[in-house]
């Protein structure tokens, strides 16, 4: 069984605009991280991953399934929007039961699946509230329970922890784990932790292009010899951010701390080479490929 997507040479355009540009990627079973500033382009790569969008050329097959399936391609994928909502004044399990009646799934076995996603999901407790009473990580926790509704192979789901609390995006995090243990899950996220917490596998996305792809464990070490810290007085840190990409800053009694990104060694009292991290070597990445992240700033 084909359990990979297979992206080849595929471009798509919003009229005479090009939003993707000859996207190539292979994504296999697992979690797998799409990694990118808003506006990168994840969000068109998804939907048209999902056959919402149609691309104009190249080849996408889901499973070995074409992209141009596109009734079979939703019939295998669950996705989880950013702007995610649904049926406010139902209750959650009404909810659940009716999408998994739209999805042509039959009363008793739709039962069986409303009860297991609920305790799945951690919402069995919550099933006779209302959709629009429930927290916001309640509501993604939701959003995951109904894009496994109809058993899919593939899960998308676009900045999902986006406005979270801590301790939820924590929890939504275990939960996609969980749920890609025998299914392709794709994280679509601008926030590096997420990646770092979840995938072994990521690509990096910008204006349309996918820029780098590879492991977690490649990417800091494409960083290497590139991160430094260096102890700063606080007056100079305005031009730091000018000069630098900062990308940590932790202040101290008499001084700052700062992790920065350069080409080569810094110009600065006490800079010393240290060992990437992910936000670091993500912030390298762009940097490397000409993407203006000056100032700490994306």
């Amino acid at each position: 069984m084909d359990n990979n997507i297979i992206i080849r040479n595929m471009n798509k355009f919003y009229g005479r605009k090009q939003a993707l540009y000859n996207i190539d990627l292979t994504i296999e079973q697992g979690m797998f991280g799409l990694l990118g500033r808003n506006g990168a382009g994840k969000t068109t790569l998804m939907k048209t991953l999902a056959a919402l969008h149609k691309k104009k050329n190249g080849e996408i097959t889901v499973c070995g399934v074409p992209v141009e399936k596109a009734k079979k391609i939703r019939s295998m994928t669950g996705y989880l929007p950013q702007d995610f909502s649904m049926y406010p004044n139902m209750r959650t399990d009404e909810a659940l039961d009716y999408l998994g009646a739209l999805s042509g799934i039959p009363a008793k076995e739709r039962k069986i699946r409303v009860e297991a996603l609920l305790e799945k999901v951690n919402l069995t407790e919550h099933r006779h509230k209302k959709v629009k009473e429930l927290s916001g990580g309640m509501k993604r926790r939701l959003g995951i329970a109904q894009a496994l509704i109809h058993d899919p192979r593939v899960i998308i789901v676009d900045e999902p922890t986006a406005g979270l609390d801590p301790e939820e995006r924590i929890r939504f995090r275990n939960l996609l784990c969980e749920v890609a243990e025998d299914r392709i899950v794709i994280l679509s996220t601008h926030i590096v932790g997420d990646i770092e917490s979840t995938c072994e596998k990521l690509a990096i996305m910008d204006e349309g292009r996918i820029l780098w792809k590879g492991t977690v464990r490649e990417l800091l070490e494409n960083a290497r010899g590139h991160i430094y810290t260096a102890n700063i007085e606080k007056q100079y840190m305005s031009q730091i951010k000018k000069e630098y990409i900062v990308t940590g800053i932790v202040a101290q009694a008499d001084y700052t701390t700062v992790r920065l990104v350069s080409d080569a060694e810094p110009d600065l009292p006490n800079a010393v080479l240290t060992e990437p991290d992910l936000e670091g070597a993500y912030m390298y990445c762009l940097h490397a490929n000409g993407c203006s992240v000056k100032g700490g700033e994306e």
